[in-house]
């Protein structure tokens, strides 16, 4: 049989992932061999493993690589488990109620610890408080980055803090509850996050499933989606690549229809992101400013390589998704962004001069 394209084999392994247990694997030893390092380089290495344990195809080299992930992977989230209780204690002593987003915050809603790699501590305080939490940052040490300034907070619906606290949950953790978006909130917020990078990371689409497959029986869509029709519709189109690609149950929900009815290029442009799903080797992640500078003649290269993919250029432009080509959109936000790139190469020709 042919060999099918990595984004599908990437789809077809992670497909139901977050459930307990998973369905069964019906992938053939050599896709899983290829498959395994895309699923480690998206940190999706340990869901792989969790579909691959109880098949045949377990003791293929392949899948022992998925279970060393696996288990580092564990210890690595006990250890940044242990942070976030350590900064939550000292925001506290010092009066500060932070609230925890995706992160821990996600993988707390996988069946099995260290199936959801922890990244960055990424953490809203009261405005009041920021530029008190900003200077304890320093006493937090390089170990496990804590992120206060992240920009999601804006992608949330009911931008609102005093909204966002309404409706946010204590979960606990080790001897610590540590404060968490409400799932309308969460749910949105995962959405918006992965649109927001042009989806190119398959573990934050098993997010968006595993936020909406956990659902409590008293969610409510209308926060969920907000009252902005257009962001409602990102947040619909998401779960429903969620559905399409990843299996995720939408029946009787508000955004099954929607599921059903995507527009006939989000399908494609995400398996095409897919295909690079380490960000590391993303085309954007090329060389710094100041080392194209040293070299000009890789300019035309490092513009080039920062054509925007058709899903981050309709959402940075605010644009509907429709069935309408991307390329308007696509031209708008790399003319925006190759003007900004422009003038900072100019201010930093006349600093070298």
């Amino acid at each position: 049989m042919p060999s099918r394209p990595s984004g599908i084999l990437l789809a077809a392994a992670l497909t139901r992932a977050w459930r307990h247990p998973p369905p069964p694997l019906e992938l053939r030893t050599e896709e899983v061999e290829e498959v395994a390092p895309l699923l480690l380089g998206s940190g999706a290495g340990a869901l792989g493993w969790w579909r691959v344990r109880n098949s045949d195809l377990r003791a293929a080299p392949a899948a022992l690589q998925l279970r060393d992930a696996h288990r580092r992977q564990t210890i690595h989230n006990a250890l940044t488990e242990k942070k976030i209780e350590e900064v939550f204690g000292r925001l506290r002593a010092a009066g500060i109620e932070p609230l925890l987003v995706k992160g821990w915050a996600v993988a707390r809603l996988f069946p099995e610890e260290g199936l959801r790699p922890l990244g960055d501590i990424d953490i809203y305080v009261p405005p009041e408080h920021r530029q008190l939490a900003e200077a304890m940052g320093y006493e937090w040490g390089n170990d496990q980055q804590v992120d206060l300034q992240h920009q999601a907070f804006a992608q949330v619906p009911g931008l609102e803090w005093s909204e966002l606290c309404s409706r946010s949950r204590l979960a606990r953790l080790g001897e610590t509850d540590i404060r968490i978006l409400g799932p309308e909130d969460q749910l949105a917020l995962v959405c918006l996050h992965f649109l927001c990078h042009g989806g190119w990371r398959p573990l934050w689409l098993c997010d968006i499933a595993v936020a909406h497959e956990s659902r409590p029986p008293d969610f409510n869509w209308d926060v969920c989606l907000g009252p902005d029709r257009r962001r409602a519709d990102w947040i619909a189109c998401a779960v429903g690549l969620a559905h399409r690609l990843l299996g995720a149950d939408v029946h009787e929900t508000p955004v099954a229809w929607r599921a059903g009815n995507l527009p006939a290029w989000l399908v494609p442009a995400v398996l095409e992101q897919w295909e690079v799903p380490c960000y590391a080797d993303r085309p954007t992640m090329l060389e710094p400013l100041r080392q194209v500078l040293r070299h000009p003649a890789a300019l035309p290269r490092a513009l080039r390589a920062r054509w925007p993919d058709p899903i981050q250029a309709t959402i940075r432009m605010g644009g509907p998704f429709n069935e309408l080509p991307r390329f308007l959109f696509q031209l708008a936000e790399y003319l925006s962004h190759t003007a900004g790139f422009l003038a900072r190469s100019a201010g930093l020709l006349r600093e070298q001069r």
